[in-house]
């Protein structure tokens, strides 16, 4: 019964739109109760001053403007991203960096993400084997089996991994648990309303991020070049450097992942699309996935600091104002998920940043994702495609996710009707 009413209080929450709005809109407004709404509050307008957040941008041209003037709209200063990380993270980490000294760390960075090391770092859970071993190989044997599986703790698992790369440590499911855990502890203290966290907070996230990049910090001071912090040294990236990317990787890159491949699996069952994504052509599949990371925003909002008088869209502000660009706004404009249709180019991969910002780690994040699809789509066979069941929002994250998420295989135009739960 209770399942029943879930699904329909979800349906009727958004008659009249698209299919995959209902879900879309119940993930979101879990991890941010009061955030998104005021941002959503201000999309039918460009620019808008709210209470307590700031000036909300929900055009994405002037978004675009906003991200490609760095001389007026900064990531340093009273209410940008600085605010939150630099306490816990240090002074030189992407996140909070501008200018020269910006530009020659992203330079040094730069290697760690070419082709051959991000398909290093995707294979560290045994992506690529062919014995069986690893996250991936067994999403594929479970699935292929006919069992059902939580896909959302799968690919939870899968990132883990990932995380266990960077820090230099084995992708034992300990480790994994624990790397995870950790890094959620951390993200999961950011609230869009608060221009910072609070002095506990920065504590007990330093002493969890410590915990969480000792391992890092060995590898750099052994030079192991088998690992990140290791080929982070190589590169001429000093010790603190190098924990302040570590850090800053684990806990924006992560997340990411885990959030965005179960929601686009889900959209893709809620709107017919789930063989069509899976099907073997990548260009269909690069349109299906650029799609979905438009309409599920993995960077629901982006922070800048106003450095001196300057306007946005008309609207004035001044030095010390925040400049909260409502991502969510601005990429769903468009409406519900559609690949066929054409992306305008104002929108088109807006969720990663623009001009001197725009994400280092895009690579990594999507190869990941493809190593997903890719082992689902070996499960799929004889006509059978993944088919989502019960799911539940997960509350009290950063990036809105699915908690759970069940799925399993049945064949295309079988009978049956998904299991829902808010």
């Amino acid at each position: 019964m209770r399942t029943a009413l879930a699904g329909r209080r979800l349906t009727a929450a958004v008659v009249g739109e698209a299919p995959e709005a209902a879900w879309e809109e119940h993930v979101q407004r879990a991890a941010h109760p009061v955030a998104y709404p005021a941002l959503r509050s201000a999309r039918n307008r460009p620019v808008v001053r709210v209470p307590r957040i700031g000036v909300v941008v929900s055009d994405a041209a002037l978004a675009r403007e906003v991200l490609l003037d760095p001389d007026h709209f900064s990531k340093v200063g009273p209410g940008a991203p600085s605010d939150l990380w630099t306490p816990v993270l240090g002074p030189s980490v992407l996140l909070n960096m501008e200018g020269a000294e910006h530009a020659a760390l992203r330079r040094a960075l730069g290697p760690l993400f070419s082709p051959r090391a991000v398909r290093r770092l995707v294979a560290a859970d045994g992506a690529g084997d062919t014995d069986g071993a690893g996250v991936l190989p067994d999403l594929t044997r479970r699935l292929a089996d006919g069992e059902t599986v939580d896909f959302a703790a799968a690919v939870s698992a899968q990132a883990g991994a990932v995380i266990c790369g960077m820090v230099g440590l084995p992708p034992t499911d300990d480790a994994v648990r624990s790397s995870m855990a950790a890094a959620q502890t951390i993200t999961g203290m950011v609230r869009l309303h608060r221009h910072g966290l609070t002095r506990s907070q920065v504590t007990q996230a330093r002493a969890v991020l410590e915990r969480l990049t000792a391992p890092a910090r060995a590898a750099y001071r052994a030079g192991d070049s088998a690992t990140v912090p290791g080929r982070m040294r190589d590169l001429g990236l000093s010790e603190r450097e190098a924990m302040g990317a570590v850090g800053a990787f684990v806990l924006t890159g992560t997340e990411t992942i885990q959030s965005f491949v179960p929601r686009l699996v889900a959209i893709a069952h809620d709107t017919g699309w789930t063989a069509r994504l899976l099907a073997d052509d990548a260009q269909l599949r690069r349109r299906a996935v650029e799609e979905g990371l438009r309409v599920t925003v993995p960077t629901p909002a982006m922070l800048r600091s106003v450095r001196g008088p300057a306007s946005v869209g008309g609207v004035p502000v001044a030095a010390g104002d925040r400049v909260v660009i409502a991502t969510v706004n601005c990429c769903r404009a468009a409406g519900g998920f559609d690949p066929d249709r054409p992306v305008d180019p104002a929108v088109r991969h807006l969720w990663f940043g623009a001009g001197p910002h725009f994400c280092l780690g895009m690579p990594l994040a999507v190869a990941q994702v493809d190593a997903v699809l890719d082992a689902l789509a070996a499960a799929a066979s004889d006509g059978r495609v993944p088919v989502v069941g019960r799911r539940r929002a997960a509350h009290g994250v950063l990036v809105p996710a699915y908690r759970s998420l069940k799925l399993s295989m049945r064949a295309v135009g079988g009978a049956g009707f998904p299991e829902v739960a808010a």
